[in-house]
């Protein structure tokens, strides 16, 4: 793992990605503010594209595996190439709170056709209707049935794991509820982008202030206060994973720009990730903002190849 601290000057941000950091600040200037309607407003404004990220095209080929989960059916979103070479369980983003499986089918087609993996996207229960412990109970269950299912319905045991910010998160708890409540560490490879892996809040969430670069320390902190409803302890490893033991995990690429108020989350994480005896990588992207991978340009193109490559290895 290394960190190049020329990634972190001015000078290494492309015009492109300043151009497209203030477009995103202006956007949300001129939005409502989230917290001043109920979260199913936002949500359906984020579907239309009203929100931070761009809307992407749903997939053709997509279709839904319905299980069992812990309060009853839940949907899985598969986009499968004819012959997968291995199983990609997706963890989406929102803080825990907005966004569904079916908003990142562009990317998950991407990682179809490039990587070879069938994509399995959840479509866990959202806060703060459903807090803690109810979208981890969901990504364990679905976890569990792939590790039950997935030689039978894709014809291979090859597993990753991956998410985006808050589905990033909910991959590391995942990982760790299937080693220390089953015994079992199926994953041979985690994709994590942009995570928010301490709820007690790193320093960068905390010095970052008001700017409304996709989100600041007032969002992650409204999030985090959405996901627990009081029904977990922040320091508890179930609700921030920076704070566990990470021994016998997978190689994970930690994915973070230097404009993302979560950038020490991937930091620390993926320090304590090496620390602990496990293969890490991470790449820190020159100004990029939070989940930059989600808008189109030269700096999501870099970042995307390098995962392709990392998940194709």
């Amino acid at each position: 793992m290394h960190l190049d601290p020329a990634c972190f000057l001015p000078a290494s941000v492309s015009e492109e990605t300043k151009a497209l950091n203030a477009s995103i600040v202006a956007k949300l200037a001129a939005l409502p503010d989230q917290w001043s309607v109920p979260p199913a407003v936002i949500r359906e404004r984020r579907r239309q594209g009203l929100g931070p990220f761009p809307s992407e095209q749903p997939s053709p080929r997509a279709r839904t595996e319905t299980i069992d989960g812990p309060a009853g059916p839940l949907a899985l979103r598969v986009i499968a190439p004819d012959a997968p070479r291995g199983v990609y369980l997706h963890i989406h983003g929102g803080g825990w709170t907005f966004n569904t499986a079916d908003m990142q089918d562009e990317r998950l087609e991407r990682i179809a056709r490039n990587c070879g993996l069938a994509c399995v996207s959840v479509e866990y229960r959202l806060a703060p209707e459903d807090p803690y412990p109810a979208a981890p109970d969901d990504c364990e269950a679905a976890a569990l049935w792939l590790v039950r299912q997935s030689k039978a319905l894709f014809g291979t045991d090859w597993l990753a794991i991956g998410g985006e910010s808050a589905g990033a998160h909910l991959a590391a708890v995942t990982m760790l509820r299937l080693r220390n409540r089953h015994g079992l560490t199926p994953f041979r490879a985690a994709n994590l982008v942009a995570g928010c892996y301490d709820l007690a809040l790193t320093p960068s969430v905390r010095r970052w202030g008001d700017e409304k670069l996709v989100l600041n320390t007032r969002d992650i902190w409204m999030f985090a206060q959405n996901f627990l409803r009081l029904r977990g302890d922040v320091r508890d490893p179930d609700v921030s994973p920076l704070h566990a033991d990470l021994t016998g995990l997978p190689p994970a690429l930690f994915t973070v720009g230097t404009r993302d108020p979560l950038l020490d989350d991937s930091l620390f994480m993926a320090a304590r990730w090496e620390a602990a005896g496990n293969a890490a990588e991470l790449a820190v992207w020159p100004g990029g903002a939070h989940v930059f991978v989600a808008f189109p340009g030269a700096l999501t193109e870099q970042a995307l190849a390098r995962m392709d490559a990392f998940l194709s290895r």
